[in-house]
């Protein structure tokens, strides 16, 4: 914890001294991803939706950043056990990250798994094991056998393929 409030501090120092939008929006996105690191999912809500905001006024509305803003959005609100708004804002991210990434990226196929993950927890497990193939499909393209996010999404795959 005391390595998350020094990282804290100097965002808050870096924030303070900045008047670039563009900066701003990376501390804040930063800052988010210190308090989700620190189990506080709600408050690292705000610093992300922030984030967020700042870089649709500056970024194209498909802009890879974009995108991952809403996926931490997405992982905040699934912590928080809301399925609706995690769904939502993954679709999002989804989304932009479908029109501004190769098709076998390895965010896509983050962003696929976590889909899956917010099926499973609604248990709309047919929709879950889909959004789980495609995600082992693209991590078999984009990523080496033993990586520890494709080994998480072959996990899944098989864990869902118990339930159906």
């Amino acid at each position: 914890m005391g390595q998350c409030n020094k990282a804290q501090e100097i965002y808050q120092v870096l924030f303070n001294q900045t008047t670039n939008e563009s900066d701003k929006a990376s501390i804040y996105y930063q800052l988010g991803c210190i308090k989700y690191n620190q189990g506080e999912y709600q408050e690292a809500l705000s610093p992300h939706k922030k984030a967020l905001t700042i870089r649709q006024q500056l970024l194209p509305s498909n802009h890879p950043d974009s995108g991952s803003s809403y996926k931490n959005i997405g992982l905040g609100y699934k912590n928080m056990a809301d399925c609706h708004k995690a769904l939502s804002n993954y679709k999002k991210a989804l989304a932009i990250r479908q029109q501004s990434l190769p098709s076998n990226h390895p965010d896509l196929g983050t962003s696929y798994n976590n889909i899956g993950v917010v099926y499973t927890y609604m248990g709309n497990y047919s929709k879950a094991h889909s959004f789980y193939e495609r995600a082992v499909q693209i991590g078999q393209q984009s990523l080496p056998t033993n990586h520890p996010n494709l080994e998480m999404y072959r996990e899944n795959l098989e864990g869902i393929k118990m339930k159906l």
